[in-house]
């Protein structure tokens, strides 16, 4: 597998970008971005997180960009509180776009990220499925998912004190299209301990039209 490191232009400036490619010969149908957690708190794109999520989208045949927002790492710009890294995503989607043509794209994020990308996500119509993980149910708002009907799957510590399992239940059911629901068992926010599992869950909620084949 081929990792790429790449800058892209953004809103703010470039975005410090790493691309991870499928083995050569896979059929590629679709390709993925996944969104960091909070840069106040240390969150980059190489977050362990993020980096074990990636890996198995990238093993399910499907090209993952990670990358930094704006104002961490190599990228330009300053926090902008989730509004300009909203703007991050859509500009890399249209990267992604021009790198993938006609593919479909698989959404990603952790913490702060899941928010991020999955605002954007829901919106965009190039997103086809959605993927968060440790989403902050109790830190910020996400009654936007109540418009969402794309495939959406999200993923959850058991012990996450930013989202017990009853507050992810009840926002599940409220979902038009339902979501799929995987609470990992004592786990933390971080995933501490569970990062195999972590990426288990990850490559099985990926949905089968979006992952690559063998040519």
């Amino acid at each position: 597998m081929r990792l790429e490191t790449l800058i892209l232009p953004g809103p703010a400036g470039r975005i410090e970008c790493l691309l991870k490619h499928p083995p050569p010969g896979t059929v590629i149908a679709a390709a993925a971005l996944i969104c960091h957690p909070h840069p106040l708190f240390g969150g980059t794109m190489h977050n362990k997180v993020v980096h074990a999520a990636a890996e198995a989208i990238v093993a399910a045949g499907i090209p993952v960009l990670r990358f930094n927002f704006r104002g961490v790492g190599r990228s330009s710009g300053e926090h902008d509180a989730g509004r300009g890294e909203q703007d991050d995503v859509r500009s890399l989607l249209d990267s992604l776009q021009r790198r993938f043509p006609q593919r479909p794209m698989l959404m990603a994020g952790y913490s702060f990220g899941s928010w991020v990308g999955m605002r954007v996500g829901c919106a965009d119509p190039r997103v086809a499925a959605l993927i968060g993980i440790g989403a902050p149910l109790t830190m910020v708002d996400f009654g936007f998912l109540r418009s969402c009907d794309k495939p959406l799957a999200l993923i959850q510590g058991e012990a996450d004190p930013f989202a017990p399992p009853a507050l992810l239940m009840t926002l599940a059911a409220a979902l038009p299209g339902g979501a799929r629901v995987s609470v990992i068992k004592d786990a933390a926010h971080n995933f501490a301990g569970h990062l195999e599992e972590l990426a288990a869950r990850v490559g099985e909620a990926i949905p089968p039209a979006l992952c690559g084949s063998d040519g």
